[in-house]
């Protein structure tokens, strides 16, 4: 059921749109996009060929026009009745770099994958970079969100931070600027991270590797790294684990439609069949119920959900209330 008209939209751009190199897609699936492999279609995306491309898309862009930004699509959540405006994707060719700029500092693109920086990192005898390893996602999210795990984080790492902001203009970011504390930057929301240094320092080699080890099998044994998911799906509230909470509620293993919360790891919720994007946001609100009525706490959503609601789909916060 289309909800869209990208190519609508598309024409209402005029002819600047001719002088572009990237790639827009009227009515783009979604569902292609998320490891969730759910949701509605994209009014309009665009892919743009590199940094200056963006610019140029970004100034013809009318500012009432929405606009949002996704990378590998690990920590999406789409809901089914389409994401409106102009979905922004960045490319492996334009924005997947990833360089050496100096002593132990590593220049990565916003859709460079964050274990590549850290396979990059041991190469060269970098440390600092083994948490990336296991962090599902591209360089723009966790520069977005701090990413961390095991012990380090992205707010311990960036020197400086290159982005876009919606008139096309340009800026540079410190590790001050961003604003960084747990799971978060206070940096704009419609600044477009593009690409940033990281600085580390020397570090063995083979010591590198067995951390990367250690990230690699602790994730393979305590993740459902082969299955349709999203990755951590709640935040862990100050003192507390989530995944922890969800269990004493009783959520492990809970399932609405094809969604259903991991049985391995219980802050994981995956698609066990063709789940929508109704069927995983409803089931992550009633966890929120679940472990707000047994531990009086609120978890705060940690995978990002975008787009509408279908009429007569809609989620409300906090639902499906046990009566146990």
């Amino acid at each position: 059921m289309k909800q869209v008209n990208g190519e609508k939209l598309l024409a209402s751009l005029g002819d600047g749109v001719n002088e572009l190199r990237g790639r827009l897609t009227p009515d783009a699936p979604m569902d292609r996009v998320t490891w969730f492999q759910a949701g509605g279609l994209a009014e309009l995306m665009f892919q743009p060929h590199d940094v200056d491309d963006l610019s140029a898309f970004l100034k013809i862009l009318p500012e009432e026009v929405p606009l949002t930004v996704v990378g590998v699509g690990s920590n999406l959540l789409v809901r089914d009745g389409g994401i409106p405006g102009v979905v922004l994707r960045l490319s492996a060719k334009g924005f997947g770099g990833l360089d050496l700029v100096g002593d132990n500092r590593i220049q990565a693109g916003a859709i460079c994958p964050d274990k590549h920086i850290a396979a990059m990192a041991m190469d060269n005898g970098i440390g600092g970079f083994a948490f990336y390893y296991g962090i599902p996602g591209s360089i723009g999210g966790a520069l977005r969100m701090n990413a961390g795990a095991n012990g380090g984080d992205t707010s311990g790492r960036v020197v400086e931070v290159h982005a876009i902001d919606r008139k096309g203009e340009k800026h540079v970011f410190s590790n001050a600027d961003m604003g960084y504390s747990y799971r978060h930057s206070s940096v704009p929301a419609d600044m477009i991270f593009t690409h940033a240094v990281f600085e580390g320092y020397p570090e063995d080699r083979a010591k590198i590797r067995a951390e990367m080890d250690a990230v690699r099998q602790h994730r393979e044994t305590v993740q459902p790294v082969k299955e349709k998911t999203g990755g951590s799906t709640f935040k862990n509230p100050e003192g507390h684990s989530a995944w922890k909470l969800i269990d004493e509620a009783g959520g492990r293993g809970l399932m609405n439609g094809g969604a259903q919360m991991s049985s391995l790891h219980c802050n994981f919720m995956i698609n066990i069949g063709h789940a929508t994007g109704y069927d995983l946001e409803y089931l992550g609100e009633m966890v929120r119920q679940r472990v707000f009525e047994n531990a009086g706490i609120k978890l705060e959503w940690e995978i990002k959900r975008l787009g509408v609601f279908m009429p007569g789909r809609e989620v409300r916060p906090f639902q499906g209330a046990t009566t146990e």
